[in-house]
């Protein structure tokens, strides 16, 4: 085996949506504004008894019984989220715990919106040391745990969901190079601090920064795939804004792929909207089995993680 492959995917929302008309009704906002400056319409947002680990376990099992896998195949758990509100058990060793896995590695990693393809560039290099045989990988966040709801600068972005994928080894390669970094200095400008925690950001700082500095560096992705951008049948950025979102996606020169567009209903889950994204494309049929797909995590620390990979 030379590489590794995702097997299927899965993905969970709670049940709970919160429209714009809603949060009109909680902070001094509308739903035009919010339409008109981030593009998000709807968001699906946990209660208090749903922590983040049944999030991602939920998201977890449909990956596995699309696969046609059970728990006890799995012994790599990677869970990349930046709202466990414990340290320990982490949210790896409690979606285990959940599912009945026997003794699978576990471990969690917080990269925060950018944390899914830092996840799956790892469990990729894990299966091509030979370190594991299946990995189960997940992005999940509860973002109504950490955001001020009286605050509309941050209310009206986000929530809360789950996205997991199964990887395995392959004879051929089919997730891609990672190219991966992070912009130290300007980690002030997406925050997650304090005690309780609580997110804010620099908005305008990090429009810029993801509009102007994250295309040519989603374009060396492909370059590293051996993809030229003309040839993905999708894009799958973080799911953070519509007008980034937008904007990103053509100055890339993706002219013939789909775009992910999640963010409209379900609104940035951080780390959970690249997977969810992704499993919903393949679950309407919008992309179809082997077709390449660029993923592209940014955000938080103001760090970024992307590879193009094969469509289950």
């Amino acid at each position: 085996m030379t590489g590794s492959r995702i097997v299927a995917l899965g993905h969970y929302q709670p049940a709970k949506v919160l429209t714009n008309a809603d949060l009109a009704e909680m902070v001094d906002t509308s739903d035009e504004w919010i339409r008109s400056r981030v593009g998000i319409e709807t968001r699906h947002v946990a209660g208090p008894d749903e922590p983040v680990d049944e999030l991602a376990a939920h998201a977890a099992a449909k990956a596995l019984a699309s696969a046609g896998l059970t728990p006890a195949d799995i012994d790599l758990v990677l869970v990349a989220t930046s709202t466990a509100i414990d340290r320990s058990p982490n949210t790896a060793a409690r979606v285990a715990a959940r599912l009945g896995m026997g003794s699978p590695a576990v471990m969690d990693l917080n990269v925060v919106c950018a944390g899914f393809t830092h996840a799956l560039a790892t469990a990729d290099h894990a299966v091509r040391a030979g370190a594991t045989a299946r990995a189960l990988v997940i992005g999940a966040d509860k973002m109504a745990d950490i955001v001020d709801w009286s605050d509309r600068s941050t209310c009206v972005l986000v929530g809360d969901g789950a996205g997991a994928a199964v990887i395995e080894a392959s004879a051929e390669p089919e997730i891609g190079p990672v190219l991966w970094g992070s912009v130290p200095e300007m980690g002030h400008a997406v925050r997650i601090e304090g005690t309780p925690p609580r997110f804010a950001q620099e908005g305008q700082s990090v429009y810029r920064w993801a509009t102007t500095q994250l295309p040519p560096i989603a374009r060396k992705v492909c370059e590293r795939a051996g993809v030229t951008p003309e040839e993905l049948a999708a894009v799958v950025l973080h799911q953070a804004n519509l007008r980034i979102i937008e904007p990103v996606a053509h100055k890339i020169g993706a002219v013939n792929a789909v775009i992910a567009r999640d963010v409209v209903e379900s609104g940035n889950t951080s780390a959970g909207s690249i997977p969810m994204a992704l499993s919903k494309l393949v679950e309407r049929g919008e992309i179809r089995s082997g077709d390449p797909v660029l993923l592209f995590g940014f955000g938080g620390n103001l760090s970024y993680a992307g590879q193009v990979i094969r469509c289950p």
